[in-house]
């Protein structure tokens, strides 16, 4: 998304689901719920301040998309979104999984109207933005719409939400009159139950996702106002911002379940600044820590090496696993590192990645991701689509540098972990 700023920004998204706000972050009472294990570390989430909302289903998974910033910046208008809906089907990332299209900044006119209504920007979206769902709705696809927290968006060129929360909710509502939708907001600032109130209060099924760039551990207050929350700052398309973040989204793993996700910001695969495998650990670290899959290139050009690294099926299965539980950290042995979750069934997903310089092998031992020692599994190669039968003790593997490898472990019948 936009760059930080003194404001908070979010984002809209038009979809099929409905949730209900809270109009205060802060309940009363706190507990901690126990959950898996990995490794040492016991996956834990805090019910401390959870949603006081109805349970109904939404954001049960990540969602995953496609989202202008990273690539575009400004530079956005309504063909390039329709162009984007466009390769979003045909290229097969929609048939996978991808449905959300998001405008960032950008999209409207410096000032609101004379009724104090958002305008979109008549030289970039002409037809306006209700015109615009239309068509990524005809796609199957679903619309995302920028805005911010204060009284201008980050990269200042459009009017944020400040004072206008209600009137603003009311203005994406009326954008999809005649669609039931999925709503995605990033948001900031001391306004979060203000806004999470109006959007409740259009009537329309709301997605709440904040950020404010992880400046006050939004993991520890954020599940009772949204279901996605940055836990970062912005990501760049270099191995060192890409590491990085992986590192400090990890330290919230154990707030992650269904309805209510860490996120690491949106994807760089495909922008060019980091090697194949570079991307390749990026989307499994991404897939594996259950982080929002947004792409951030121009999929209307991505070579075929881009398309297979962000349709790997088996890959996206895990980000999209139905148990939830945020794969984390489980192993360091100087640049090498094992990341473990488990999934549903039983299974463990583990990604064996080397950090450093040299080929180096990488071992996971049972005990580092919480399988007994006598438990036999089979061990697939998600980027290999290949199988190891009966594995025991442990797996190993040999590793590039600034690579990785990821496998789900299924353990045979009969075995417990």
């Amino acid at each position: 998304m936009a760059p930080s700023s003194s404001s908070g920004c979010f984002l809209v998204l038009f979809g099929i689901f409905i949730l209900l706000f809270t109009s205060s972050p802060l309940l009363a009472n706190s507990a901690t719920v126990t959950g898996h294990q990995v490794g040492n570390i016991e996956l834990t989430y805090s019910s401390r301040n959870r949603r006081n909302l109805l349970d109904n289903g939404l954001g049960l998974t990540p969602q995953m998309g496609w989202n202008s910033w990273n690539h575009f910046l400004c530079d956005i208008n309504e063909t390039l979104i329709k162009q984007t809906a466009d390769a979003m089907v045909s290229s097969g990332l929609a048939a996978v999984g991808y449905t959300y299209i998001n405008l960032d900044d950008c999209w409207g006119e410096q000032n609101r109207d004379s009724e104090g209504n958002l305008v979109p920007r008549a030289s970039t979206f002409p037809s306006g933005i209700k015109a615009l769902a239309d068509y990524v709705h005809s796609k199957k696809l679903k619309l995302g719409i920028y805005s911010d927290a204060g009284t201008q968006t980050c990269s200042k060129t459009m009017p944020g939400s400040l004072g206008h929360e209600e009137q603003d909710a009311k203005t994406f509502a009326s954008w999809e009159r005649f669609l039931p939708f999925f709503i995605l907001i990033l948001f900031s600032d001391s306004q979060y139950p203000k806004m999470s109130k109006a959007l409740l209060d259009s009537g329309r099924p709301i997605f709440f996702s904040l950020c404010e760039w992880g400046q006050e551990d939004p993991a520890t207050w954020a599940p009772s106002i949204g279901n996605s929350w940055r836990t970062t700052g912005d990501i760049e398309d270099k191995w060192e911002s890409m590491t990085s973040i992986a590192d400090q989204n990890d330290k919230w793993a154990a707030y992650a379940k269904p309805g209510a996700w860490n996120d690491p910001d949106m994807l760089e695969v495909g922008n060019g600044g980091m090697t194949t495998e570079e991307y390749r650990c990026h989307f499994s670290i991404w897939a594996l820590a259950k982080a929002p899959l947004l792409i951030g290139c121009d999929i209307r050009s991505m070579d075929n090496v881009t398309f297979e690294l962000l349709s790997n099926k088996e890959v996206i299965a895990v980000n999209q696993d139905k148990l939830g539980v945020q794969g984390k950290k489980a192993k360091k042995d100087g640049d090498l590192e094992v990341w473990a979750g488990p999934l549903t069934n039983n299974k463990v997903a583990i990604v064996l990645w080397n950090r450093g310089s040299p080929l180096a092998n990488i071992t996971a031992h049972w005990s580092d991701i919480g399988l007994k020692p006598s438990t036999i599994v089979d061990a697939r190669d998600l980027w290999a689509h290949s199988t190891e039968r009966s594995v025991r003790n442990q797996i190993s593997a040999e590793v590039d540098s600034h690579a990785c490898k990821m496998y789900i472990l299924k353990p045979h019948k009969g075995v417990q972990h």
